[in-house]
């Protein structure tokens, strides 16, 4: 089965452990992961400078590594990630910002990412924070 995975809660929210668990899980059983989508608070997973307390389990980490092993691609809502200071080079250069802190494996695009992974995929599971 082809999976698209809509993440709106924050790293430190149950719902984001539950989808990084769902995605890892479903790649264990055979599954593709077509594309997740980090929207609203979601988009917290692809900050670089994100540094979660040593007891709480490090997601945007775990994420990277699904992306490098599986391919999967990481996708951060631009409205949203402007709007909480997650910006990749392009938009810190475009906004005239300091720096860029985007985690790597993670990317920047908009809606029209989601839909499409909706029409590729078989199920669209979210995780709403």
């Amino acid at each position: 089965m082809r999976f698209a995975l809509l993440v709106t809660a924050a790293p430190d929210q149950e719902a984001a452990f539950l989808a990084w668990r769902f995605a890892d899980a479903a790649l264990a059983e055979g599954h593709e992961i077509v594309r997740v989508f980090f929207a609203g608070a979601g988009v917290a997973h692809g900050n670089l400078l994100s540094t979660p307390p040593r007891d709480e389990t490090p997601l945007t980490a775990r994420w990277q590594r699904l992306q490098e092993e599986h391919d999967i691609e990481l996708v951060v809502c631009v409205a949203a990630a402007l709007r909480r200071g997650v910006v990749d080079d392009l938009n810190a250069r475009s906004w005239e910002l300091p720096a860029a802190n985007l985690a790597v494996g993670f990317l920047i695009s908009g809606l029209g990412q989601l839909a499409e992974a909706q029409l590729e995929a078989d199920r669209l599971v979210t995780f709403p924070g």
